[in-house]
């Protein structure tokens, strides 16, 4: 994928991958971007690497613009592999490039690719002159790796916000308004819920530290650029980081042995929509654990369901929940449900992960064989 001019002297030189279905552990199914960005002034600035099998891709991109020998300075805003991997090669053209990151970012690249880093290292609001243009660097610990840190460039009101505000999906369009809000924030929410959700407070710091600049254009690392959307997406990012939920919704997530605990699932959504909540019956066979956590981002209720089977929930259910306890949500309303021959254990196995979350219990619902 060609190059993107984004402003005059800043260029996106990412890399799409069309073909990727699972990520982090999760599903991918538009597939997603590797996004790396070129700042040309006096010092030549490469912001972030791509993933390491497209490099090339990443070489050909810049080499449209200036050739690669020409880069005075790397920023590396996050050591995770889908955004360092062309570090090394990089590194190999332009030896004599210097390095900005975080101090764990210096320890994570040597620790990761075995190879010493000679970093500048940055601490918050240090910046960086390339000439007409200062860079002022922002470290955002645990959003979502200890090494994380965005980058603001003043002149042109840019921020480089690393994994925030990140959406995988892959399209030869660049930008937020080309693919339309609604996608963007249903591909936003889906990646939020399965990478960033359990750090809301690392969130809210960061929103605060960012609130003082001025932003036209956001740069994440995966997806598109946001140009149009700024505000609708900064106002999801407050409320999703504050844990807000909707009250009319909730989500049913289940799988069943002989169909029993499907009724059960079915006669509870029939229950909930005639209270006049928008429900949505996920049902593990055919759909993905990230998907009913995509779902759960902004619902207040929950209800999870399954047969039992050896003394204990099928193997999906006890995926999921495992899966939504790594991610943490809170302050939901959840009820546990499920059918069983003659011993019954997976309806209180499903109730303890929710008194690990801290879920408010509403009863719960159990039959033996059929309902």
């Amino acid at each position: 994928m060609p190059a993107v001019k984004i402003r005059d002297n800043v260029y996106s030189v990412r890399a799409v991958d069309y073909d990727i279905r699972v990520f982090h552990g999760y599903e991918t199914p538009f597939g997603t971007t590797y996004n790396a960005y070129l700042v040309i002034d006096d010092k030549i600035t490469l912001i972030d690497f791509v993933k390491e099998p497209f490099t090339k891709e990443l070489i050909k991109n810049i080499e449209e613009i200036i050739p690669v020998s020409k880069i005075d300075c790397l920023i590396v805003n996050h050591i995770e592999p889908d955004h360092s991997g062309a570090i090394c090669a990089i590194s190999d053209i332009v030896p004599s490039a210097d390095i900005y990151c975080t101090m764990n970012a210096q320890k994570g690249l040597k620790a990761y690719y075995k190879r010493d880093f000679d970093c500048h290292i940055v601490k918050p609001l240090d910046t960086l002159n390339t000439g007409k243009y200062n860079f002022t660097f922002i470290p955002m610990p645990m959003v979502h790796w200890p090494d994380s840190m965005s980058t603001y460039l003043a002149e042109e009101k840019l921020l480089f916000s690393n994994d925030a505000f990140g959406q995988h999906i892959a399209l030869k369009e660049a930008f937020d308004d080309e693919l339309g809000l609604p996608k963007l924030l249903e591909r936003a929410g889906d990646y939020y819920a399965n990478i960033v959700f359990p750090f809301g407070a690392q969130v809210q710091k960061l929103l605060s530290q960012v609130s003082p600049y001025p932003v036209d254009m956001i740069c994440p690392s995966h997806g598109q650029i946001l140009r149009g959307f700024v505000p609708e997406m900064s106002e999801k990012y407050k409320l999703w980081s504050q844990g807000s939920t909707d009250p009319g919704r909730a989500v049913i997530v289940y799988d069943t042995m002989w169909g029993s605990t499907e009724i059960m699932a079915k006669t509870l959504f029939d229950e909930w929509k005639n209270e006049g909540r928008d429900v949505e019956l996920i049902d593990l066979r055919k759909k993905h654990i990230s998907y009913a956590m995509a779902k759960l981002l902004e619902a207040k209720y929950i209800a999870v369901g399954s047969s039992t089977l050896n003394n204990n929930l099928l193997p999906s259910v006890a995926a999921f929940l495992t899966y939504m306890k790594g991610l943490r949500p809170k302050d939901r309303t959840a009820l546990a449900f499920g059918s069983y021959g003659w011993s019954g254990e997976s309806v209180a196995q499903i109730e303890e992960f929710f008194k690990a979350l801290g879920f408010e219990l509403l009863s719960s619902r159990k039959t033996v064989y059929r309902p």
